[in-house]
């Protein structure tokens, strides 16, 4: 029954798909970050630029530009952003501020951009994510997670999560609830209400988690260690899958029934059926470094690397 087992599974690796990029979207910089919202793909960049692309007409919809940041020797030079969100018509944006490694913050309404957090807030963050409309989730470096409260520019909780280097977080399909990853492998549920742990998912991974995503009752972390890992959050239990190089980048599809992984040095994605853990397709054809894939919809999936091309892949 095991030879059988095994047998099955490697038919299955070897029929999985080979695919190339459907098209390409240029960015004005290297793409720092990326999300999803409906129809509009949000972009940052390390140039200063957010930028929205509507991925059904295939067209750039909105620019906001950043003003030039000082560094410490005085020289004007692009605000690098850190991370973008939209929730509603209202989009957030999280960048350097040149002094100390502070962040500034910032939030595009109708065209109009304001500051809400600036250096003198001495906030050192690489990652915001709106939790409503008046609420942001950020994830510090110290491996802190900060509810900051837009409306009255005040912090609503602190909570140190462990004292290993923050690494990423992600957030529930309702936003209630997120998942932070960091340098010791273990990853920290919270509830993003209250800041509350829920509970600490480890034992798949032994490194850093580079990167994590979060849909339904599943997460999926990318670890240095060469570990794909699967959680079901419920049981707090799950399985992982090796790779043959650092895996930078993973990403599940709405249902939870794929998971990508970037899996080798060639920046290949690899997807997998979640039940069965066979290999449904490989990705070929990006660039450079990974740090971002978007899932839209099950066959639908957007990916960045440490350049300005955007890859569109379409599977079966």
């Amino acid at each position: 029954m095991r030879s059988f087992f095994i047998l099955i599974l490697v038919l299955s690796l070897s029929q999985s798909q080979i695919v190339k990029p459907s098209y390409e979207i240029e960015a004005k910089s290297r793409v720092t970050d990326m999300i999803l919202q409906e129809k509009e793909l949000i972009i940052a960049t390390d140039s200063g630029v957010m930028q929205v692309y509507d991925t059904q007409n295939k067209t750039f919809t909105k620019t906001v530009i950043l003003s030039n940041v000082k560094d410490f020797m005085g020289d004007l030079l692009p605000a690098k952003i850190y991370a973008v969100d939209r929730i509603d018509n209202r989009y957030l944006i999280l960048s350097n501020s040149g002094k100390s490694g502070y962040v500034n913050m910032w939030i595009d309404e109708n065209n109009i951009t304001t500051q809400v957090i600036s250096p003198e807030d001495k906030i050192l963050s690489i990652k915001a994510r709106f939790i409503d409309k008046e609420h942001i989730l950020l994830g510090l470096l110290s491996n802190e997670a900060i509810l900051f409260d837009i409306k009255n520019k005040k912090v609503v909780y602190r909570v140190q999560l462990s004292q290993s280097k923050f690494s990423d977080f992600s957030l529930n399909d309702t936003r209630d609830k997120a998942v932070f990853s960091c340098e010791s492998g273990v990853l920290s549920v919270i509830d993003t209400n209250s800041g509350k742990l829920i509970t600490d998912l480890q034992g798949l991974n032994v490194d850093n988690v580079y990167k994590v995503d979060f849909k339904k009752d599943t997460i999926s972390g990318a670890g240095q260690d060469r570990r794909g890992s699967l959680y079901t959050l419920s049981s707090t239990k799950g399985y992982y899958i090796e790779g043959s190089f650092l895996i930078y980048a993973t990403a599940l599809s709405p249902s939870t029934k794929r998971v990508a992984f970037a899996m080798d040095e060639q920046n290949n994605i690899e997807i997998f059926d979640t039940q069965s853990k066979s290999k449904i397709a490989k990705l070929q054809g990006q660039k450079s470094t990974l740090n971002s894939i978007i899932f839209e919809g099950e066959n639908r999936l957007f990916s960045s690397s440490d350049d300005s091309t955007i890859m569109v892949w379409n599977i079966k």
